[in-house]
């Protein structure tokens, strides 16, 4: 075994260097670290470990003037939303473990979309990730003919973009059945108004509001927790009889909505059943505890960089649409319906 306590005066270790200590070719070495399809997984651990003992880190910069790409993906993402950071925190640890950097596009409510895509284009990203899109489906179209673009969480047929999302329409429907089997007749729906994310929520929740022959109600609502607060000071009004439960269109806004009837007084669940979407940090805080949608992140971030390497690497050119099974994560804000007044 080599000595490789003196790092510091040594020359750096080559790739040949791995494949020695391991007894490989190099090209089966370079199979491991570009994490490509082929090698066992005992192989595979066995020249990570070896690369991590001799200090081996890849000459990305060579590799990538060969081969004339910057390695770098560009991501845009709501600089508000804990889903979005979450999904940023996967998609880093991946892409660092595939040689490539990622550069962020925020998207804020002064900044759009079409800033954040044009920043990163400048940066000679090769591909875009777009998290939670809003962008006329056109715009996407020709961006997508630019370079590769993966989208994630919305439908965009016929544009030539990758997808990956969950059916939000069924991830609403599981909300809702979820309610409805506890035993509610009285559920709102807060939306999260403009969008194809929403529309399809909104769409499962009047399915699964008429599939049970109930009558819905939807209120105005958004992304974040100021939107739920002023849904929820439309339901404390006293215009209209206080639902026993709410379908929230994300957990920031159901977050928002709980704080304002937790505010108001009102018990949750005790009074009002709350049930969030996404699946963020902010639903597993022990104080929030909030029933909500998880939509698989980990699995989300794999396809997503899956789809981008495909494209790179010349073996497609149809779009995909990878669509990934929602989950209900039920928690403390959801039970059976208060007992009705005598």
């Amino acid at each position: 075994m080599r000595d490789v306590t003196d790092r510091s005066t040594a020359r750096r270790p080559r790739l040949s260097d791995v494949a020695a200590e391991v007894g490989l070719s190099p090209a089966s070495v370079s199979l491991v670290l570009r994490g490509a399809p082929g090698p066992s997984a005992e192989t595979r651990e066995r020249v990570l470990a070896a690369a991590d003992r001799l200090g081996y880190r890849p000459d990305r910069a060579a590799s990538l003037l060969a081969s004339r790409r910057s390695g770098t993906l560009g991501v845009v993402l709501d600089i508000r939303s804990t889903y979005h950071a979450e999904l940023v925190e996967q998609l880093l640890e991946i892409a660092e473990r595939r040689g490539h950097d990622l550069v962020l596009g925020a998207r804020s409510p002064s900044r759009d979309e079409r800033r954040a895509v044009e920043s990163l284009v400048d940066s000679r990203c090769e591909a875009l990730v777009l998290l939670g899109s809003d962008a006329p489906a056109a715009r996407l179209a020709e961006l997508g003919r630019q370079l590769p673009v993966v989208a994630v969480g919305r439908r965009l047929p016929g544009t030539g973009v990758d997808v990956v999302r969950v059916p939000d329409d069924e991830g609403a429907r599981e909300q809702v059945q979820h309610l409805i089997g506890l035993g509610h007749r009285e559920i709102v729906h807060v939306d999260g108004g403009r969008g194809s994310i929403a529309a399809d929520r909104r769409k499962g929740y009047r399915a699964a509001m008429r599939a049970a022959g109930l009558t819905g109600r939807v209120l105005p609502g958004g992304h974040g927790e100021a939107d739920g607060a002023r849904a929820a000071a439309t339901l404390l009004d006293g215009t209209a009889d206080l639902p026993t439960a709410v379908a929230v269109f994300n957990d920031r806004c159901a977050v928002g909505l709980l704080d304002a009837l937790s505010r108001a007084g009102t018990g949750v669940p005790g009074t009002v059943s709350v049930a969030g979407y996404d699946d963020s940090p902010l639903s597993r805080l022990a104080h929030v505890d909030l029933t909500t949608v998880s939509q698989d992140v980990p699995g989300t971030a794999e396809h997503v960089l899956d789809l981008v390497a495909e494209r790179l690497d010349g073996d497609r050119t149809a779009a995909r649409e990878v669509v990934l099974a929602p989950r209900l994560v039920v928690r403390g804000t959801t039970a059976p319906p208060r007992p009705a007044a005598v």
